[in-house]
Formats: C-alpha cells, sequence, structure tokens
C-alpha cells in the first residue's frame, strides 16, 4: 500500500511542478485557458478518482488485518466499576472476576494499581480474539504493552484480536477517568 500511495504522490508531485514550471517559462496571458469548462471539469473529477484509488487498497489491507477467521482462543471481557470479568467462552462457562489488589496486599515486587487477584492466563504465539463490553459505565480495556485500547461500551461487543509474542506478565488498565480507584 506504501508504495501504490507513493506512486500517485510522485505523480501528484509531477504534475503540479510540471504546471508551475511551463507557467514560469511561457506567456502569462493565454487566451485558451481564461475559459476552459473541460479543465476545470478535470480539476474537479481527478483529485477525486485519486483518492478513490488511495482509498480502496487501504480499505481493504485495513480489514484483512482487524478480522481473524480462526482465532485460538476467544475470550469475553465485562467491564464494572472497579473490576473486570472474564469468560473463556471456548471452555464452557470458565467465568472469574478480576479485582484489583488493594495496597495492603500487595507483596514486594507487585505493582500498585495494576495487580489483581486473578489473571488472564494466555498462549503466546496463538491468536486471540478478545470480546469487550461493559456492564455498566464506559469503560475502555488497554494493555499498553501489546499495543491494545479498546472501548467497553454498555449494550455494544466489540472486538480486537492480537498475539502475545513472548511470555510474560502483561499489566493492562482501565484507561477511562471514572472515579477515586
Amino acid at each position: 500500500f506504501h508504495d501504490h500511495a507513493l506512486m500517485i504522490i510522485f505523480l501528484i508531485c509531477f504534475l503540479v511542478l510540471y504546471a508551475l514550471y511551463l507557467t514560469l517559462t511561457t506567456k502569462l496571458t493565454n487566451t485558451n485557458i481564461s475559459d476552459a469548462q473541460e479543465m476545470e471539469t478535470v480539476w474537479t473529477i481527478l483529485p477525486a478518482i485519486i483518492l478513490v484509488l488511495i482509498t480502496l487498497p487501504s480499505l481493504r489491507i485495513l480489514y484483512m488485518t482487524d478480522e481473524v477467521n480462526d482465532p485460538s482462543l476467544t475470550i469475553k471481557s465485562i467491564g464494572h466499576q472497579w473490576y473486570w470479568t472474564y469468560e473463556y467462552t471456548d471452555y464452557g462457562g470458565l467465568i472469574f472476576n478480576s479485582y484489583m489488589l488493594p495496597p495492603l496486599f500487595l507483596e514486594p515486587g507487585d505493582l500498585r494499581l495494576l495487580d489483581v487477584d486473578n489473571r488472564v492466563v494466555l498462549p503466546i504465539e496463538a491468536p486471540i480474539r478478545m470480546m469487550i463490553t461493559s456492564q455498566d459505565v464506559l469503560h475502555s480495556w488497554a494493555v499498553p504493552t501489546l499495543g491494545l485500547k479498546t472501548d467497553a461500551i454498555p449494550g455494544r461487543l466489540n472486538q480486537t484480536t492480537f498475539t502475545a509474542t513472548r511470555p510474560g506478565v502483561y499489566y493492562g488498565q482501565c484507561s477511562e477517568i471514572c472515579g477515586a480507584n
């Protein structure tokens, strides 16, 4: 897509530079251009055609990268005020809540406001589909180290896909400002 868009940009730049060159090197008065309805029509339609030529491949790429046809695992995440509920839908109703650990229960090395009592366990090198919704108010399910942020909206089911490429603990958070916790 980058090469496709770059070729169109080069063509536009070449045509504009050529028009500037002709304007600077020829006489400034030309009776053929003063009333040219055909030229004005071309100037109007040509940018629309160029935008369509750039838009169609980018939309195709956008939808191809967003959809995983056969994920290894599907997890539904439901946002509540101050906790998340996770459902492993592929494993017959495995449901649990994940609460932030209060500061009194933190072990040395735990991260304040990030560590939880029940962590989500995911396989590495496997495509994972995460379905995200909310029970009460707007939330934003985010895992910054995976480059993920998806809004959780009551009554709407949003979807994101990702693949964890290395083992470890990935900390996520609600990135909405919604209260004291």
